[in-house]
This record gives C-alpha cells, sequence and structure tokens, in this order.
C-alpha cells in the first residue's frame, strides 16, 4: 500500500469526481474475480481444455496479484501512485482485450496473467488515494463506499458475466473492461494529482523473487499435479523441487538479510500470525466454493447461465448485509464471537452442501449461498481488527501486503485442490460403482431397467455409463464440500488463541481484509 498518506486530508477540488474515478477502478479489478466463474464452461467449450485445466483461468489471475500486491507500494513510492495507477488500469484494459480475442487455453492463461500482474495494484493504490482525499473523521464512511465497491464484484459479476454470456458471447465478460476502463484512467489523468516520488525507495528484489518463483511453481504444480500423475512425472517433480528450493531461500534470506521483503518480526505477534492462517482457509472455502458451484449448476443441473448467475448473487448479498452488521458491533461485541458466527455460519453452508443432488431447489441454492456470503460477512472486518490491532504501526504497510497475499495464495490453491479432487474422485467413485454392474445383480431383472440400461446391449451399456459417470461426479462434489465444512470446523479452536485487544483500535483499517 502507498507509504504517502496524509494524517489529514487536505482540501481537494472534485474530490466527488476523484472517488467515482477510482471506485471505478476498484469496480472492474472487482468484477473479475467471478465474472469470469459462470463463462468457464462456455470457455472451455471455446479454446477445448479439460475440466481441470480450465481453472487455470481463474487461478492464473489470483496468482498474478498475490505476487503484484506486495510491491505496490514500492512501484507508487518509486514513480509516483498516479502513474502507476494510470498504467495499472491501462495494462488491465489492454489484458482484458487480449482475454476476450485468445482463441487457445494457453493464450487465454496467459492474457489472465497479464491482467493480474496490472490489476494487483487497483485496489491498494485507489485505496490510498481515498484516505488522502478523506479526514479522520470521514474516512469511516469513504472506507464504507470502498468496502461496497469491492463487493460489487461477488454480487454483480455471477450476474452480468450470466447475461453477457447468454445474450452476447463469452468474450464480453473481458470486454466490459474497455468503457470502465477507460472512464477511469479518463477520470484520473483529469482530476488526480501526482504524489512526491521517494528515489531511495528500494525493494528487496532477492525475496520478492524468491516469493515469485515458490508460488509460481506451487501453483504449476497443483495445476498440472492431477494431469500429469503427480509425482511419476518428471515435470511435476521439479516443480516441487524448484517450490521447495524457493522457499527455503526465501526463510533463510529472511532471517538473515538487514532488510528483507518479509518482516519475520510480523509472525511474533501471535494474532497477526493466527490470522494469516485463518484468512488462508477464507480464501480456500470461499473462492473454491465460486469454483465448484459453476459446473455444478450449467453441467449436473443443467441451469441456463443466466439463470445460475442469479442463483450464485445472493452469496455476495449475505456478505455486504452483515458487513454493515458486522461494522457496527465492533467494539461492542467480543471479535473472536464475530469470528466463531462466520465460521459456523460457513460450515453449516457446506455442511448442507454435502446433501445436494441435481434435484435440489432454486430456493435452496438461492438460501444456503446466502448463508455462505453472511459468513463471509462476518468474517472479514472482525478478523483484519484482531490480525493488525496488536500489530507496531510502523509493520502495518508490510503486514497488510502479507496478509493480503496468505488470501490470494489460499484462493489459487483451493481452486487448484478442489478441481484436482472432483477429477480423481469422479474416477475413483466411477471404479467403484461400477463393480456393482454384474450379471448376478438382481436389480437388472426388473423388465423397467432391462428396458434401458440391459449390461448386455450396447445402447444398454453407454446408457449405464453415462448414468454411473453422473452419480460418481455428484458424490465427488459432495466430498469437496465436505472437505471445506471440515476445513472450517478445524481452525475454529484457533479463535481462543487470539489475544482480545485492551480497547477497540480506533486506528485500524478494516478495509485492509478486502484489498
Amino acid at each position: 500500500m502507498d507509504n504517502v498518506r496524509a494524517s489529514s486530508a487536505v482540501p481537494v477540488v472534485n474530490r466527488g469526481a476523484i472517488t467515482a474515478c477510482v471506485i471505478l477502478a476498484v469496480i472492474m479489478q472487482a468484477l473479475d474475480t467471478t465474472i469470469a466463474n459462470v463463462a468457464l464452461p462456455y470457455i472451455q467449450g471455446s479454446v477445448s481444455a479439460s475440466a481441470d485445466q480450465i481453472n487455470w483461468v481463474l487461478t492464473s489471475y489470483i496468482v498474478a496479484a498475490a505476487i503484484m500486491t506486495p510491491p505496490s507500494g514500492f512501484l507508487a513510492a518509486k514513480f509516483g501512485r498516479k502513474r502507476v495507477l494510470l498504467t495499472a488500469i491501462a495494462g488491465f484494459v489492454i489484458a482484458s482485450i487480449l482475454c476476450g480475442l485468445a482463441q487457445s487455453l494457453t493464450q487465454i492463461v496467459g492474457f489472465r496473467l497479464l491482467q493480474g500482474l496490472f490489476g494487483a495494484a487497483l485496489v491498494p493504490l485507489s485505496q490510498g488515494i481515498l484516505l488522502d482525499l478523506y479526514s479522520v473523521e470521514e474516512r469511516g464512511s469513504a472506507m464504507a463506499l470502498f468496502g461496497v465497491s469491492v463487493m460489487v464484484g461477488p454480487v454483480l459479476g455471477p450476474v452480468i458475466g450470466g447475461w453477457l454470456t447468454e445474450n452476447i458471447s463469452w468474450r464480453w465478460v473481458f470486454y466490459i473492461n474497455l468503457p470502465i476502463g477507460l472512464l477511469a484512467f479518463a477520470g484520473i489523468i483529469a482530476f488526480v494529482r501526482e504524489t512526491a516520488i521517494d528515489l531511495r525507495a528500494r525493494l528487496d528484489w532477492f525475496g520478492f523473487g524468491m516469493l515469485s518463483i515458490a508460488i509460481a511453481a506451487l501453483q504449476l504444480f497443483l495445476d498440472r499435479g492431477e494431469q500429469l500423475d503427480w509425482f511419476s512425472s518428471g515435470e511435476i517433480i521439479i516443480e516441487a523441487l524448484v517450490c521447495a528450493s524457493a522457499f527455503y531461500l526465501l526463510l533463510v534470506h529472511t532471517f538473515t538479510a538487514e532488510r528483507s521483503f518479509i518482516d519475520p518480526r510480523l509472525f511474533l505477534d501471535r494474532n497477526f500470525a493466527i490470522s494469516m492462517l485463518f484468512i488462508f482457509v477464507i480464501g480456500v472455502t470461499y473462492l473454491a466454493s465460486l469454483a465448484l458451484m459453476t459446473p455444478y449448476l450449467q453441467t449436473l443441473m443443467g441451469y441456463p447461465v443466466m439463470t445460475a448467475g442469479i442463483v450464485m448473487g445472493p452469496r455476495g448479498l449475505g456478505t455486504m448485509l452483515c458487513m454493515f452488521i458486522v461494522g457496527r458491533l465492533i467494539g461492542k461485541v467480543d471479535t473472536r464471537w464475530l469470528l466463531l458466527t462466520g465460521l459456523g455460519l460457513t460450515a453449516w453452508a457446506m455442511y448442507d452442501m454435502t446433501a445436494w443432488t441435481p434435484e435440489v431447489s432454486q430456493w435452496t441454492i438461492v438460501s444456503v449461498g446466502f448463508i455462505q456470503g453472511a459468513g463471509l460477512g462476518f468474517l472479514f472486518v472482525p478478523l483484519t481488527t484482531v490480525a493488525f490491532a496488536t500489530l507496531p504501526a510502523h509493520m502495518r504497510g508490510d503486514g497488510t501486503g502479507l496478509y493480503n497475499l496468505s488470501r490470494n495464495i489460499g484462493s489459487s490453491v483451493g481452486i487448484s485442490v478442489v478441481a484436482a479432487l472432483i477429477v480423481e474422485n469422479v474416477q475413483t467413485n466411477h471404479a467403484s460403482l461400477v463393480s456393482y454392474v454384474t450379471p448376478f445383480n438382481r436389480a437388472f431383472e426388473a423388465p423397467a431397467v432391462m428396458e434401458s440400461l440391459d449390461p448386455m446391449k450396447a445402447a444398454g451399456r453407454a446408457a449405464l455409463d453415462s448414468l454411473i459417470t453422473s452419480q460418481a461426479t455428484i458424490i465427488a462434489y459432495m466430498d469437496d464440500f465436505k472437505l471445506l465444512m471440515l476445513m472450517s470446523l478445524l481452525v475454529m479452536p484457533l479463535v481462543f488463541l487470539l489475544r482480545k485487544p485492551a480497547a477497540a483500535p480506533a486506528s485500524v483499517d478494516h478495509s485492509i481484509a478486502m484489498e
């Protein structure tokens, strides 16, 4: 996050126009976290990708954003916040157009990487501009507006993405960034003033490089592991070794360098260290479940893309509503109880989803999605409060980058793991169910069954295979939802290790969690 921040705002002309422009930039970035989800089956068919490969469209964006979020403050200090923000918007829009023009999986994944690299700076730099625009007394309202703009993505993303995909083309889920980006770009050129440049600003390039290599190698390992049969592949072994080596060098450098990319003293703060684990789990459970819902609704249940987007939208509504409620409860209710409530709601939603079949009603999908979103709303703000309440003020800048890095890694790892488990469990479940298809199974003696599922006829065997594959897939999704539920339950005891701050910290920026 930008280090240049006024303690109180200086009167600025056109403050409303500046606010609108930076909010547009935030909305553009926030939309792209979810707008592509409902279009994935269409993209998959267009670029001839397998079920596990198509999730690279999501994970490549998240990984690139995770890598480039921590150095955004350094770039703003070194080159000026306005220049970096304009470059980020222009690069993001160009990358979005290239995504829409992509003709192969390699192209779209590469262009999504570019989107993530440029888009990483949009949220923290826009937030920095808003904090400079408004006085300390006004920042609460400004950050509430900022929070709403960040949450517009989960609310409107699936709906807008579904409408564009159904009525025009999946490519327009990327082209839509062009008008939004042009408005934000023009407004920032016209109204935003440049910040002072700090020529002495330095970045620990070795630490940043090792972290980037470790994250990239880990993601490749997870994304390609199932496809290449894990450690039976030389590529997977190399990726695992590169990840472990880079992480080891990062650890050694962190604890021996005079000033490293990651300040090891951050982890001496118990609240911050535990919160890092919490936000990782939140990243896994929320975005991984969204990645599971899209193929479930469109492939297994046969929902049109627009309907799938509409029934997924209430997740974001639940999050927004509960964020406003929790904002009023902070300081009045022990944040640890709020965290337990959020984890409980998340686990409850996942537990309900473990019993889903393709016959589940739309109302159930909407209501359970709303509950899951509400759980997220009860987690974000309280977790940020606890994470940074006991952290020294001079360490909060580094802590913010690391905190959001953990969330982004959790999201990308979660999506990759659940996708790999779906593929593996479908095969396992299929083999298990097929074992019941024998000449001695008396169920095949029923006339109605023999008519359509006779294993002695080619048509019957084909119908049987289709039915068994469908059942195996349903069970695989149940297993994934069960895993996400267990993760939410297992981290609950850690809440009691968090220290309660002596007083509600007025200086803690509750929007840090949403960067």
